[in-house]
């Protein structure tokens, strides 16, 4: 019996697919457009920069012509003690913020989780300080975190001289070792209202069946949140560690608000990138923000390919 002759399936007819996708293509190419060359053309050019000597502001206005020196820029600035205090800086600030934040986030969430009076007017109030900008809580932090001593001890330090906890004054963001410790703290009491919401969100949507068929089973209040309401909070947890994480790895106004650009004790990278810029040295200022957009990426983007996991499944 002869072989029939392989008959391809014919496309679609060009017209026809023009119909179907040229619309919607239309309808997000100024936005593809747009993202392209104001997101990710200025991104590879920070990155071109950062391997440029433009070290001065001559030679990045074209008076002198920059030369290409490759990763030059990147083997000195991680052979900066002062670059490296900055980085060790941002780690600690981005530990505390994340165990605070979750912390008192969680806390909060759970206390309003349960059925209480006046809910709406406690939740407003946690929820206050995340409407408020950092340089407006920053100029208000700056006096609380006064570092004066003694008789002209103002702000916290004040606090604890009148109710006779004298001991607990200290330099606040004035300590070169724990002063970034001290920016945390605002940091912390502007942000738990929000990670509040998210977990408030979590527990609120839980099925209450869930709940009530543990107890049946005889497990007790601990297992229940281990074994039934820790689990459904996973996700919301890893959202709010994402978020904070990454608001953290950026900080910069707050930190401005509070301390002086060129105070050592809270320098984090991206005050090192305003203060390059500010001197004029273009691709030191490149790199630095090169490499905080490479720490926001491993922050990031290995929770986009889990919620993409997540979603196919």
């Amino acid at each position: 019996m002869a072989n029939k002759p392989h008959v391809s399936v014919s496309k679609k007819p060009l017209a026809l697919r023009l119909r179907q996708y040229g619309p919607p293509l239309i309808l997000i190419a100024p936005s593809v457009i747009l993202v392209g060359i104001f997101v990710y053309g200025l991104i590879g050019h920070n990155f071109y920069m950062s391997m440029l000597d433009a070290h001065t502001v001559a030679q990045s206005t074209g008076a002198k012509e920059s030369s290409f020196v490759g990763f030059e820029n990147y083997v000195t600035l991680f052979g900066d003690a002062d670059f490296i205090h900055s980085l060790k800086n941002l780690i600690l600030m981005t530990v505390a913020f994340l165990i605070g934040t979750l912390c008192l986030g969680f806390i909060w969430a759970w206390i309003l989780e349960k059925p209480i009076a006046g809910e709406g007017i406690f939740r407003s109030i946690f929820l206050f300080p995340m409407a408020v900008s950092f340089v407006a809580s920053g100029v208000v932090w700056k006096w609380l975190l006064n570092s004066a001593q003694g008789e002209d001890a103002a702000g916290l330090n004040r606090l604890f001289q009148m109710v006779g906890l004298g001991f607990l004054q200290n330099p606040w963001a004035q300590n070169i070792s724990t002063g970034i410790l001290a920016i945390a703290i605002p940091a912390i009491w502007q942000l738990s209202g929000y990670v509040m919401a998210l977990f408030l969100a979590g527990f609120r949507g839980i099925p209450a069946e869930l709940r009530e068929a543990a107890r049946v089973d005889g497990a007790s209040e601990w297992k229940i949140y281990r074994y039934v309401i820790f689990p459904q909070l996973a996700p919301v947890a890893l959202s709010a560690v994402i978020i904070i994480g990454h608001m953290s790895l950026k900080s910069f106004d707050l930190i401005m608000s509070i301390t002086d650009q060129r105070t050592y004790a809270t320098k984090v990278p991206a005050i090192d990138m305003f203060n390059y810029m500010t001197d004029g040295d273009y691709s030191m200022s490149a790199a630095v923000g090169a490499v905080l957009l490479i720490l926001v990426a491993i922050a990031v983007i290995p929770y986009l390919i889990y919620d993409a996991k997540e979603d196919r499944n």
